[in-house]
């Protein structure tokens, strides 16, 4: 499977199967590999980088971009290792990963076939930074297993800890090439990939040298003069080092002949088949479906502009049965979401403020051992008023959104760009479907300061006194029944343990029909002992245990009129469902 975005597609006959690989494999050192291995020659360079039997192709068109600047790579790939002086036979390497850059430490014993790295590898036999680096981005991930089909944009921003953004070719803004021109002058990472309606489609090549299902990175964006005129050219890598575009503008075409000499010499130096070409613009956005960018900065692209931007980071959890509440589509859960409030303040010019909201699922790839994939998510953005009150249904029933992404899709960040006026919002980051878990992370980049805070978090009891005890001779009937009920339990050391407390609610409650009961735990009644023990003695005694009573007595009338169905179960949502619901979608 090598696929990009999120499509995610077996590949037939491109890659050895676990299967294959596994009954071939050893793992050897560099130094069993070759004679004199080097970790860089020359300067590490897009051309370093060869995809192997690993349908990884995204995070190698996310290299293939960091080479083009040297200050991120060296963060990344530290320069100060080598197989000389000081060789200890493990390497380091640097990822950012949920706000936090990691140093993960890896050997080098690398997988091979008949004394070939069967994996990622340079053009040079002998250098392996780039062999290694696949190896300790995997083990980040897990395994190498786990890197089978992703999206660029997410290698992009573990090598940066940059914002991502995409654009759809056919949909792109008309001055889509100055954006990509100056991404590309400010450090920005950009990949590409041509879309698959089928899995038959998946490493399928083109008449014309292009790979649908596969994921390129963008190297170069350049104007040339051609016939007395400008022509719009774009540089474009495949991460195999081979297979080329052939069409208009590749190394051998015609058009080179009646471009302006210098442009010709200096644009096509040292062209060989290795996987890098260049096109004309035009052809690109005919050709291919998708541009995936990843700005150091949130600056936009669309003006020349350089601001200083405020981030905000919220983390959270989707959790089945609780904070798992799907889209809107689903009404009745939609509020129990997690929900963050947002507050923007000093409007910048038109007196709107200009924000990014970047919504990300944490570790799945890690997950996907476990049989767990991407989970499809979105956000949506409502203003409110200012109070720090968890939202209920009525308002998302009644109150639109005044912002969301535009679509929810399963890869591990969705991100957008939105200008809103100053005021409060609340954000609701969620999954598709609801019940679906995962923990997530949400940045929030504003050009002026903005306050967040979680929704739900402050909690303000007022509770009453314990009520007195009541003398024996005043005792109503009902609290004689129950003295001697307890009295019978507790034995002659008038207070009731765990264990006693257990039978006596064993007793009772599999005699209530209309609930279903499968038995209380030792544990729970421990739970009600440590809650219900005002004296600390570790047992209840009569008056605690009367208080106790009483507030059994009450949640059974709450669960009962609450459990609509008659099913004898309560869902978490199922207080909410009680009072109507209605399929609403924006």
């Amino acid at each position: 499977m090598d696929s990009v975005g999120d499509t995610r597609v077996k590949s037939v006959n491109t890659y050895l199967s676990s299967a294959e690989f596994c009954s071939n494999q050893e793992k050897k050192k560099p130094g069993e590999i070759c004679k004199d291995p080097k970790f860089i020659v020359g300067g590490a360079d897009r051309t370093d980088i060869c995809q192997g039997q690993l349908g990884d192709c995204w995070l190698l068109a996310a290299i293939a971009s960091l080479t083009l600047h040297k200050e991120i790579l060296t963060r990344v790939v530290p320069p100060d290792q080598s197989f000389d002086l000081g060789y200890a036979g493990i390497f380091h390497f640097q990822f950012w990963q949920h706000n936090r850059w990691l140093d993960v430490v890896i050997d080098d014993r690398l997988p091979c076939v008949r004394n070939s790295l069967v994996f990622l590898h340079s053009a040079e036999n002998n250098e392996f930074w780039s062999a290694l680096l696949e190896k300790a981005y995997a083990k980040l991930n897990g395994s190498y297993e786990a890197l089978k089909g992703g999206s660029t944009l997410e290698a992009m921003e573990d090598f940066t800890g940059g914002v991502g953004e995409t654009y759809e070719t056919k949909k792109a803004p008309a001055d889509l090439f100055i954006i990509l021109k100056k991404a590309l002058d400010r450090g920005s990472m950009l990949g590409c990939s041509i879309d698959i309606t089928s899995s038959a489609e998946s490493e399928a090549q083109t008449s014309t040298g292009l790979v649908k299902g596969h994921a390129y990175s963008i190297t170069g964006l350049e104007e040339v003069n051609y016939r007395g005129g400008k022509v719009r050219l774009i540089r474009i890598r495949n991460p195999w080092g081979q297979v080329e575009w052939n069409g208009p503008w590749s190394d051998n075409s015609r058009e080179w002949n009646n471009a302006d000499k210098a442009d010709k010499i200096r644009l096509l130096e040292n062209a060989t088949d290795d996987g890098e070409f260049w096109m004309e613009f035009e052809d690109f956005k005919v050709n291919y479906d998708k541009v995936e960018l990843c700005n150091l900065t949130p600056d936009s692209l669309t003006d020349d502009t350089k601001k200083k931007w405020v981030m905000n980071i919220l983390e959270g959890s989707w959790i089945r049965g609780s904070t798992a509440g799907g889209c809107r589509n689903y009404i009745d859960t939609f509020w129990t979401n997690p929900q963050f409030k947002l507050k923007l303040e000093e409007p910048g010019k038109d007196n709107q403020c200009n924000v990014i909201v970047a919504l990300m699922q944490k570790n799945r790839r890690k997950l996907r051992k476990e049989g767990l994939d991407l989970e499809t998510i979105g956000f949506a953005i409502y203003q409110c008023a200012d109070h720090e009150d968890h939202a209920d249904k009525d308002f998302f029933r009644f109150n639109g959104s005044k912002a969301r992404s535009r679509t929810y899709v399963n890869t591990r960040e969705v991100s957008e760009r939105f200008t809103l006026p100053p005021g409060n919002y609340l954000l609701v980051p969620t999954t598709f479907q609801p019940h679906q878990e995962a923990d997530f992370l949400v940045r929030i980049f504003s050009e002026t300061k903005a306050g967040t805070l979680e929704m739900g978090t402050t909690v303000d009891a007022n509770l009453p006194d314990p009520p007195m005890p009541t003398l024996p001779e005043k005792e109503t009937d009902e609290e004689k029944g129950l003295r001697k009920l307890f009295e019978q339990i507790a034995g002659s050391d008038q207070a009731i343990s765990a264990h006693e407390l257990q039978d006596v609610l064993n007793g009772v409650l599999s005699r209530r029909k209309e609930i279903k009961f499968d038995g209380v735990s030792l544990n729970t009644c421990h739970s009600i002992i440590n809650l219900m023990d005002v004296d600390c003695s570790g047992m209840i005694e009569f008056q605690e245990f009367k208080v106790f009573w009483e507030k059994l007595k009450k949640w059974m009338m709450l669960f009962l009129s609450f459990d609509t169905d008659r099913s004898g179960r309560m869902s978490t949502y199922e207080p909410v469902c009680s009072q109507g619901s209605r399929d609403a979608t924006e």
